[in-house]
């Protein structure tokens, strides 16, 4: 049986520490593949404008086309209202049996504010990415129990950085894969501050 994993976000550009980030985790997990799947809106980022959801999910593609261990899925990007995993996760669920859901710690600490966390941990194993965090700020929630921690490099890339690179005209080199970079200029994203 085939084990998946599930990596969501904006991915407003997808950039290296994205891509690092999911095959230390497909390799600590021994996961077949992981799946990116680019939010249409994110419940916890309904404050935020993003870039249009096909750039988002056409640089997504672009990044992993060349990797057989990842994938995309555009599933949420097709439903055009707040993404909630638990949603996404069913329908998922009827294509794959074994899925391992991978969220950052940040999620964690807020993941009792999820819609349905308990009916969603029913259908997933959680997989919670380690970050250098303040342990003596951590809000524990009855979830900590419940996730496997896995240890994955740090890597100190934002898409907050780079979209503010490309406002103000400074190379993003090294953040983002080349193919990922040229659709940005193409299309003249970031451009204008959010």
């Amino acid at each position: 049986m085939k084990k998946i994993g599930i990596f969501g976000g904006t991915f407003d550009p997808i950039h290296f520490g994205h891509l690092i980030t999911a095959q230390s985790v497909c390799e600590i997990r021994k996961l077949d593949k992981i799946i990116f799947v680019p939010s249409f809106i994110s419940p916890h980022k309904t404050d935020r404008i993003s870039s249009a959801p096909n750039h988002r999910l056409n640089m997504v593609k672009l990044a992993v086309k060349n990797y057989s261990q990842f994938d995309y899925s555009d599933i949420e990007i097709k439903n055009p209202n707040v993404s909630y995993t638990i949603d996404t996760i069913k329908k998922l669920k009827k294509v794959y049996s074994n899925i391992e859901l991978i969220i950052g710690f940040d999620n964690l600490m807020v993941f009792d504010t999820w819609k349905s966390p308990d009916e969603l941990l029913k259908l997933v194993t959680l997989v919670v990415l380690r970050r250098k965090i303040n342990h003596k700020r951590i809000k524990r929630n009855k979830y900590f129990d419940k996730a496997i921690f896995v240890e994955t490099p740090i890597i100190e890339i934002f898409g907050t950085n780079i979209r503010d690179r490309v406002l103000h005209q400074k190379s993003i080199n090294f953040l983002v894969p080349q193919n990922v970079m040229a659709y940005i200029y193409k299309h003249n994203l970031y451009k204008e501050k959010f």
